[in-house]
């Protein structure tokens, strides 16, 4: 074989590959599009919060955190004495 033919055979092999894989990656994504669109319509109350306050498995929750804060408790004498007693039981060990 010429190495011209084998050139040529390679060039077709690459985008015919090359083509393939982006057709089937775009089809991906429309599939994907038309998946959520389709279950956004069916299923009504996604992303939202029940009355009774317990989340449900397809609650949206925000990416700044839960909508919920947690109670902030700062005794600073806690926090010191908690990292003392951490620290001389590591200086313990070494």
């Amino acid at each position: 074989m010429e190495a011209s033919s084998l050139m040529e055979n390679g060039l077709n092999l690459m985008l015919f590959g090359m083509g393939f894989v982006f057709l089937f990656l775009t089809l991906l994504v429309f599939v994907t599009s038309l998946m959520s669109w389709i279950v956004i319509k069916i299923e009504k109350n996604v992303g939202t919060i029940p009355k009774d306050g317990v989340p449900s498995p397809t609650t949206f929750i925000p990416p700044h955190g839960p909508l919920i804060e947690p109670p902030v408790h700062s005794d600073d004498k806690t926090i010191v004495a908690v990292l003392s007693a951490a620290v001389r039981k590591y200086r313990s060990r070494k």
